[in-house]
């Protein structure tokens, strides 16, 4: 495995100014990105993974980032699987807060155990800090404006459904 492939795993449900901010500072690391769209059983989506997918992909053309990033899905298997069919011996994760990485530590720890796949926390831009994408779903699905915390592609689709849809 290398370590100039990395990936961005994460629901991106949706897509937030925080997501695109980790995307970007990881692109500028390593020589290929895979962005990843992961199912996580234990959430319940608001967006079909195929809108994710199509939002992603508009949102980081329209910010122009470097490098050479794929946009994928992975629902089937760990994760570290896709990382070593990929050949990145990284995985990327945003941390927002203590409570992220008391999240994250024990599934990096598994990675590095089962597959000798690294995990390199990338700390979030004090901006972009106390946004997720369940604050932006309750937001949006209330009617209020996201577009502040969400890339422009997204804004403009949450904006074109009304709050039954989501």
């Amino acid at each position: 495995m290398s370590n100039r492939i990395a990936v961005v795993p994460g629901s991106f449900d949706p897509p937030t100014l925080g997501h695109l901010d980790v995307i970007r500072r990881a692109a500028s690391l390593y020589d290929e990105l895979h962005v990843l769209v992961v199912h996580n059983p234990d959430k319940a989506g608001m967006l079909p993974i195929a809108v994710r997918l199509q939002l992603l992909e508009q949102s980081i053309a329209e910010a122009g980032l470097p490098g050479r990033i794929v946009v994928g899905a992975w629902s089937v298997g760990l994760l570290v699987d896709y990382a070593q069919e990929v050949g990145a011996g990284v995985l990327v994760k945003g941390i927002r807060s203590q409570g992220d990485v008391t999240y994250e530590t024990p599934m990096a720890i598994m990675n590095n155990h089962l597959a000798g796949v690294e995990t390199v926390f990338l700390l979030a831009d004090p901006a972009h800090s106390v946004v997720s994408s369940s604050l932006v779903r309750q937001v949006a699905g209330l009617g209020g404006d996201v577009s502040p915390y969400v890339p422009a592609p997204v804004a403009r689709y949450l904006e074109s459904v009304t709050s039954k849809e989501l």
